[in-house]
């Protein structure tokens, strides 16, 4: 990538960044220092979000919880990276990015401290009904009796369901405070759960069995949609606590609200099924209205200064990084194995159009280019391309890609493990 700081480039264009929400000052001033051009336009959400990309012509877009739809990328030909400052990507159409060859970034583990201290305020907060004593205080009423049974956390079961960064940050949490934990992740081995100091368990029924408190700690993937079904609800003890700050649609919410009524679970929500897209507005929802002891939070695990501050700072780094090298740091849509069945080594002299010749021999082949990158010997007089094909040359095809450019060294062609 071209460094627009540097003198020789004083007539590049910029690399534009557009930030379509809340961002630190000091992101935007290293953004800038960096070399990019920052615009700033927050509170659009929808057709109003695609056309203000579009209309910015930016190579870079940054979000938090603003949706990004198949719109904007059918409409920004520019665009080239997208990055979530957050851990989750649900709220983005990465099958619409990757048909249009956009990387899709985030940031994850930079607010799993936060989400944990959330978690644990949620449980605390069951747990003693905080949030009914104060509403109580606040309107006159001095309940000491009613309010004074609570179960209390020590020696009760924590069962963790996952086990990403939150995860370890809340069993951590729930270690120190002297609970019994159990935890279940499909990779979680029993060697790691003794190392970590909890029972490992074979399935998310049996953690909800196993526990006087089930947390969930998943991220939102196809295989996790309502994984917290009817079958682990019924699983969980009469009177236990269910605590969801992950993503809202791996709950069951019609199978949680009967068991909120014929299990008497109490509840803790940092998430639901249907969130509104904007930061203030009126909110409604079916849980909330069903009862039961249920204490909830507008989607503010992440939401803390120190939190915000650390997603920044990695959101800086992803973008920097991208403007000097080219690569994508945390990409979630970058192919985890392409179809290259052979590797063709050309070394070369460094010089102009060799491997636009390379490349035009390759196509006259039919044969796609899967990956591609041209090492660079110090002095930078030779090189060394290292292409990946989807098949293999013929001898033929190679002699002719070698012969017609005196400024070619050689070429080889090794087939690809596996």
């Amino acid at each position: 990538m071209l460094d627009a700081r540097r003198p020789d480039f004083d007539d590049a264009p910029l690399m534009k960044v557009f930030i379509a929400e809340k961002f630190q000052s000091w992101g935007v001033e290293k953004l800038r220092a960096a070399g990019c051009e920052v615009v700033e336009q927050t509170g659009l959400q929808g057709a109003a979000l695609a056309e203000a990309v579009s209309r910015s012509g930016c190579q870079i877009l940054i979000v938090r919880g603003a949706k990004v739809v198949a719109d904007v990328f059918r409409d920004s030909p520019n665009l080239a990276l997208v990055v979530r400052a957050g851990a989750g990507y649900d709220t983005i159409d990465v099958k619409a990015a990757s048909q249009r060859s956009v990387f899709v970034a985030n940031c994850p583990g930079r607010n799993a401290a936060a989400v944990a201290e959330l978690t644990i305020g949620l449980i605390l907060a069951v747990d003693r009904r905080i949030v009914d004593a104060t509403n109580d205080l606040r309107k006159g009423s001095w309940d000491k009796k009613g309010y004074s049974e609570a179960r209390g956390l020590k020696g009760r079961t924590l069962g963790v369901v996952g086990k990403g960064q939150i995860g370890r940050l809340v069993i951590a949490r729930a270690l120190a405070m002297e609970m019994e934990v159990v935890a279940w992740s499909r990779s979680l081995t029993f060697e790691e759960a003794a190392a970590m100091g909890v029972r490992r368990v074979a399935s998310i029924a049996e953690c909800a069995a196993a526990c006087d408190i089930l947390s969930v700690h998943l991220a939102s993937t196809p295989d996790t949609k309502r994984c917290i079904s009817a079958a682990v609800l019924d699983a969980m003890k009469p009177g236990s606590y269910f605590i969801n700050t992950s993503r809202g649609d791996v709950v069951d919410y019609d199978a949680l609200l009967k068991a909120i009524a014929t299990k008497r679970l109490r509840v803790g929500l940092d998430v639901f099924e249907h969130e509104p897209a904007g930061t203030t507005t009126e909110f409604t929802d079916r849980i909330l209205a069903s009862g039961g002891v249920v204490y909830a939070t507008p989607h503010i695990g992440a939401s803390t200064d120190q939190a915000q501050d650390a997603i920044a700072a990695e959101t800086v780094r992803i973008v920097t990084h991208y403007l000097t090298t080219g690569e994508v740091l945390n990409g979630v849509n970058l192919c985890a194995r392409t179809a290259a069945r052979c590797m063709l080594l050309v070394r070369h002299l460094n010089k102009p159009g060799v491997l636009a010749h390379v490349l035009n021999g390759i196509s006259l082949a039919n044969i796609n280019v899967e990956e591609m990158q041209n090492i660079i010997c110090e002095g930078a007089v030779s090189a060394c391309a290292q292409i990946a094909l989807s098949g293999a040359l013929t001898d033929a095809q190679i002699a002719d890609i070698q012969k017609d450019n005196a400024n070619i060294l050689s070429v080889g062609q090794q087939a690809i493990a596996g």
